[in-house]
């Protein structure tokens, strides 16, 4: 019986000397949510897990999604609108274009609009747009050579 007891006492001998060699760390804690001091890069990671989660809606935004809904008259009535609209632009543009295709001086009467273009001098211009049912008006400058 000798040997099975040095052949236990010589693999403890062999187990305690490998484990001397065995050291411990302190547990650090690293946040993964961003918010809280983790990589930002799992942002996007959090964003969308929460996303999916979500299943509230927001009231107002189906009310303002159902509002800006028009219907097929709607549609029409506004296409019509900006045709309209376009074709009085070009008309005014083509009272204050000279011939070379630059601006001339002087003040174009639409219908409900005045426009008035003014020499700066040293090749500008200021064009006024007063609407002539509020007064309002608005202005640029441009330059031409």
């Amino acid at each position: 019986m000798r040997p099975v007891r040095s052949l236990r006492h010589a693999f403890l001998i062999a187990t305690s000397a490998l484990c001397a060699h065995a050291s411990a760390s302190e547990l650090v804690y690293v946040p993964a949510n961003p918010s809280f001091g983790g990589n930002p890069l799992n942002g996007g990671v959090f964003l969308n897990a929460a996303q999916a989660q979500n299943k509230t809606k927001d009231p107002e935004a189906a009310a303002a999604a159902k509002s800006t809904q028009q219907s097929s008259l709607q549609q029409f009535n506004d296409i019509l609108e900006r045709s309209v609209l376009s074709r009085l632009a070009t008309a005014a543009t083509s009272g204050i274009m000279g011939s070379n295709g630059q601006l001339v001086p002087g003040v174009v009467n639409t219908g409900n609009f005045t426009i008035q273009i003014s020499d700066l001098g040293g090749g500008l211009l200021q064009v006024t747009t007063t609407d002539k049912a509020t007064g309002a008006s608005t202005s640029f400058q441009v330059g031409q050579q």
